[in-house]
């Protein structure tokens, strides 16, 4: 079963639906809620290796569905640190959970600047209604 819609105030967002859990030099990122919906029920998820450097607004992975294969964008730039291998086996829980168990990678933050770049949940809110 889908999770209802949200968007948690504690996350940043990425205007091309990715959002990061800051927690000092780390985030943990995952693709919102509206993205998960828009995709549809997931059944591949492509990580980055751990160890990768990933740079903001580049391609990270992708995530295929049963309506798409779609690239994963990066919120903010860093070293993979951890992959949640739980997605890789069952990717349903980015449906289930976006925002919890449903979570994609974890980064050591390369350049702090970017987390400011990043939309508030109101923001992003409104970036959702203009489209």
């Amino acid at each position: 079963m889908a999770a209802p819609e949200s968007y948690p105030e504690d996350l940043r967002y990425h205007h091309g639906h990715d959002w990061a859990r800051v927690d000092g030099a780390e985030a943990t990122i995952g693709i919102t809620w509206y993205a998960q919906d828009s995709l549809g029920e997931l059944v591949h998820f492509e990580p980055p290796e751990v160890g990768a450097t990933i740079s903001k607004d580049g391609v990270y992975g992708e995530v295929e569905s049963v309506k798409a294969v779609s690239d994963l964008i990066a919120p903010l730039s860093g070293d993979v640190l951890e992959v949640n291998e739980v997605v890789v086996d069952e990717p349903e829980h980015v449906n289930e959970d976006p925002y919890g168990e449903g979570w994609l990678v974890r980064i050591r933050i390369a350049d702090e600047s970017e987390v400011g770049e990043l939309l508030d949940a109101a923001a992003y809110r409104s970036l959702l209604d203009e489209q």
